[in-house]
């Protein structure tokens, strides 16, 4: 809220919001007639009383009143939190009679495989909540049909239970879904409960990966739905339009389309941050097209990738340790971010997460109580933080706490004192986010030194330029609005749906027609999903593999399907991923199309200048003690360049400039951190 005696004026414009819920932040990114005003507040345990609290801060710092925002988007960490923290709904599933035990079974790998003692977590549903129903469908059609006084005593026994959601997911069910449309019709006729069906939810082969979905759907569909209306309700109440979603797709959609499909929100917030990035740093013609996208927050770090100026998407991840099969932008994450708490383990080593301090009671240094050394304690002691910064605006910072925290960490790790603890916390949180580069980079068969390096989290620029330094990656791309970038991600998102249908069969053999039927029922079901399907564009893809492979890649496809051109694109795929192509026969697994509705792209102005430079403070680096000088970013003109060591300070975010990098402000505002090394 503003001041009683300093309250901007108010006035009429255009005006966008995104909103982005973290684990210890919510960021909000507000667009005003070509004016972006960010704010930061921290992540409550209702959730949307620090979305509707981060609105209101946003929209008084920019003199817009909160019932004439023209858009409102989002993206959440609800379901994700629910599979991680393992408190999601008491779900039944319902299956074809003899695979009751699928979940369990799983692929019968192991998690570890020189670990004996290596366990799988415990499935979501347990044995006494799934449910078998007489049936059989084979990949021709259906062989024995389901009775429905059967399904009927099934939902008896799941009221009787007490389950909250229901799975269904029968054998088969996406070639021929006619057993798993009655019984999901029977159960939502007789059920107060969501109702989750596998054709509906994943229309994909492969049996143990279709339940996980459909089951995960279920178990955090109540989560959504419970939120989602909520947030809606109140947004409402203050006039704010209703909340438009971001999907892990990197698309958004109406809130109506996630409370029936809740695992489309998984990575949510992750999915934001990328298309933000490729929207903001891919603004500049002389950059590399090719980008690693570095997030890190409060709780994590996720890494993505950016090729020839598109997100790199995937259909399959694993959160929490159970498979989900959806279209999502491809993150790796790891559990590093500003509160991870560091630790001495029982080798003596020091360590980092997964555990977080969160936003309460966060770091020691918030004064809030937080006794365990984290991150951002170690960035403090290292000069990277001012105890004079205030995080998103408001939070000071308690330099000697996070000292008395370190150096505590510094007696049980043997080390000399807090400063020596700061720079190892630094030091192992930097290793631990370098592998995640790498496992994108150099373990799929890219050279990171080819890529740039685009930063942004509240955390993430303090460590970009260090880690693009060991990684001999020579470019990192600070935009704008770095801390709150999820938030901006979702003013640039498209809106977008997908579809999937298995089409088992050798790419000879494939009837051309047949697949062109296939792909026109899909481009049916995405434009009946999408605002305005006149306005959409549509592409398709196939997931291909060679005889025998168990596993298979997604490649683009012309709008007529020839097969030869999709064996080429194949070979060139497998050969880009794999270092190698075959003489194999390639079979044809899967047809996909995704309809695309494309917003312009918010335009921002960006107008700087004054007296930059505000203070200097000793900062640590590698080699030694620096005293450093300390910017203001918001008063850094376009064209200027700073020569390190520096740092560059915003509200929420801080930029680390070592020795021996440059960094120069881009026409947009972007800051451009180049190596002065031979």
């Amino acid at each position: 809220m503003a001041g009683r005696d300093a309250a901007p004026e108010v006035l009429s414009v255009t005006a966008v919001v995104g909103v982005d819920v973290g684990g210890t932040f919510t960021d909000v990114a507000l667009l005003a007639d070509g004016d972006l005003v960010t704010a930061k507040v921290p992540t409550t345990d209702e959730q949307s009383d620090g979305v509707l609290a981060g609105i209101e801060k946003a929209c008084a710092a920019a003199g817009v009143a909160v019932d004439d925002l023209d858009a409102f988007s989002h993206a959440m960490t609800v379901s994700v939190n629910a599979l991680l923290e393992g408190d999601g709904a008491d779900t039944a599933l319902v299956t074809t009679a003899g695979f009751r035990d699928v979940l369990e079974i799983g692929r019968q790998d192991r998690p570890s495989l020189y670990d004996l003692d290596a366990e799988k977590p415990d499935p979501l549903v347990p044995r006494r909540r799934r449910y078998e129903v007489a049936e059989r469908t084979t990949p021709g059609g259906v062989v024995e049909a389901v009775d429905e006084a059967d399904v009927r005593a099934v939902a008896e026994s799941i009221r009787a239970d007490g389950a909250d959601a229901v799975a269904v997911s029968l054998l088969h069910a996406y070639a021929y879904p006619d057993n798993e449309q009655t019984v999901a019709r029977v159960l939502r006729e007789a059920l107060d409960a969501p109702v989750s069906a596998s054709h509906e939810v994943l229309g994909e082969f492969r049996e143990y990966e279709r339940t996980s979905t459909t089951v995960v759907d279920a178990y955090v569909r109540p989560a959504i739905d419970r939120y989602v209306g909520r947030l809606s309700e109140r947004a409402a109440s203050a006039g704010i339009p209703a909340p438009r979603i971001m999907q892990a797709n990197g698309g958004i959609t109406d809130a109506e389309t996630v409370r029936e499909r809740a695992v489309l929100t998984v990575l949510s917030g992750p999915a934001a941050g990328v298309v933000g990035a490729n929207a903001l740093a891919s603004d500049d013609p002389s950059a590399q097209p090719d980008l690693v996208s570095f997030d890190m927050g409060g709780t994590s770090s996720d890494v993505s990738l950016i090729r020839d100026g598109s997100v790199e998407r995937t259909t399959a991840a694993e959160i929490a340790d159970r498979p989900i099969r959806t279209p999502m932008v491809d993150v790796e994450t790891v559990g590093a971010g500003g509160g991870s708490i560091a630790w001495v383990d029982a080798g003596g080593a020091l360590r980092i997460g997964p555990e977080s301090a969160g936003a309460n009671p966060g770091p020691a240094c918030y004064g809030r109580g937080g006794s365990d050394p984290t991150v951002t304690d170690a960035n403090l002691v290292l000069g990277y933080i001012g105890d004079s910064t205030s995080l998103g605006g408001e939070l000071s910072l308690d330099e000697t706490r996070a000292r008395e925290a370190l150096a505590d960490l510094a007696a049980d790790a043997g080390m000399d004192g807090a400063v020596e603890a700061a720079r190892g916390v630094y030091r192992v949180a930097n290793a631990s986010m370098t592998r995640a580069i790498r496992s994108v980079t150099v373990e799929r068969g890219y050279d990171p030194r080819t890529f740039g390096l685009v930063a942004f989290g509240g955390a993430g620029p303090m460590h970009a330029v260090q880690l693009a330094d060991g990684l001999d990656m020579d470019r990192v791309v600070v935009p704008r609005a770095s801390g709150v970038l999820s938030a901006y991600g979702l003013l640039a998102a498209d809106e977008k749906q997908d579809a999937v249908r298995t089409h088992r069969r050798p790419l000879d053999d494939a009837d051309a027609d047949r697949v062109a039927d296939i792909f026109a029922e899909l481009e049916a079901d995405v434009l009946d999903s999408v605002s305005d399907g006149e306005a959409a564009s549509l592409e398709r893809s196939v997931d291909l593999k060679y005889a025998g492979q168990s596993f298979d890649l997604t490649v683009d496809v012309d709008d007529t399907f020839d097969p030869e051109t999709a064996r080429r694109r194949f070979a060139d795929a497998h050969e880009t991923a794999y270092g190698y192509r075959m003489d194999e026969p390639v079979h044809l697994v899967n047809c996909r199309v995704t309809a695309t509705v494309s917003r312009p792209p918010p335009a921002l102005d960006y107008d700087a200048g004054g007296d930059a430079r505000k203070a200097t403070r000793d900062a640590v680096f590698a080699d030694g003690v620096h005293e450093t000088p300390v910017y203001d970013r918001s008063r850094l003109a376009p064209g200027r360049t700073i020569r390190g060591p520096a740092v560059v300070e915003e509200n929420e975010s801080t930029t680390v400039v070592p020795p021996e990098w440059t960094a120069t402000v881009r026409g947009d505002g972007a800051l451009v951190a180049e190596t002065e090394a031979p």
